[in-house]
C-alpha cells in the first residue's frame, strides 16, 4: 500500500506475523477501495479479561476524502461467535467490518452524486487556514462550516480565497456538521 499505514499494539508485543496480516487487508481494501487515502489500526490487550478468554480488542480507522470511518471489534463479539477466537479472529472482523463501512460510504456517495444539485448550497468561503489542509465556509445562514482539501471536487484547494462562491453538501462528521462535495460557483460573466 502507497497510502500512510500506522499499526500500533498496546498492552502486547508487536508481532510480525500479525503486523503482515494487517497489512494484507490494508492492501486488499485499497486494491478495492481507491478513496483511501490512510488506515490506522490499533491492537490492544485488555487487562485480564477472563470473560473474554483475553481476545484483543482491534481498532480500524480509515480515512477517505472529507472523513475517518471508525470500526472497532470488541473481543466478547469474537468470543459469542467463535469457539476459539484468537487475535486473527479479531482483525480479520475488524477489517470484514471496514470493508462494510468502506462500501456503505461508497453507496452514500453514489446515491449523493446520482442526484446533482439536489441537496447542494449555496456558501462562500469565509476562512483558509495558512499551512492547513481546512478551511471553513459561511453558510447561507450565517454560521461557519469547516471542510476539508479533499472535500473539494472541482477546483484546486489552494487556489480557493475568501469570498470565493461555493455550492456544497452538509453532512455529519464526526465532530459535527461539516461541508463536503464543496464546488467552485461558476462565475458570473457580466
Amino acid at each position: 500500500m502507497d497510502r500512510p499505514l500506522d499499526i500500533a499494539f498496546h498492552n502486547l508485543p508487536p508481532s510480525a506475523d500479525i503486523e503482515a496480516l494487517i497489512r494484507q487487508h490494508v492492501d486488499k481494501l485499497a486494491a478495492r477501495h481507491s478513496e483511501l487515502i490512510a488506515c490506522r489500526v490499533s491492537v490492544e490487550a485488555l487487562h485480564q479479561q477472563h470473560q473474554t478468554g483475553n481476545v484483543p480488542e482491534v481498532h480500524v480507522t480509515l480515512s477517505v476524502p472529507g472523513r475517518d470511518l471508525a470500526v472497532s471489534r470488541e473481543p466478547q463479539k469474537a468470543k459469542e461467535r467463535y469457539a476459539r477466537p484468537d487475535i486473527r479472529t479479531s482483525v480479520r472482523d475488524a477489517f470484514k467490518a471496514a470493508e462494510r463501512q468502506l462500501e456503505a460510504h461508497k453507496g452514500k456517495q453514489r446515491q449523493d452524486t446520482s442526484k446533482p444539485g439536489a441537496s447542494a448550497v449555496a456558501g462562500q468561503i469565509a476562512l483558509i487556514e495558512p499551512g492547513q489542509d481546512h478551511g471553513f465556509l459561511l453558510t447561507n445562514t450565517g454560521t461557519q462550516l469547516y471542510f476539508h482539501r479533499d472535500s473539494v471536487t472541482d477546483g484546486d484547494f489552494a487556489s480557493l480565497r475568501q469570498g470565493d462562491l461555493v455550492h456544497y453538501v452538509e453532512e455529519e462528521g464526526s465532530a459535527g456538521p461539516t461541508a463536503t462535495k464543496v464546488r467552485v460557483a461558476a462565475a458570473k460573466s457580466s
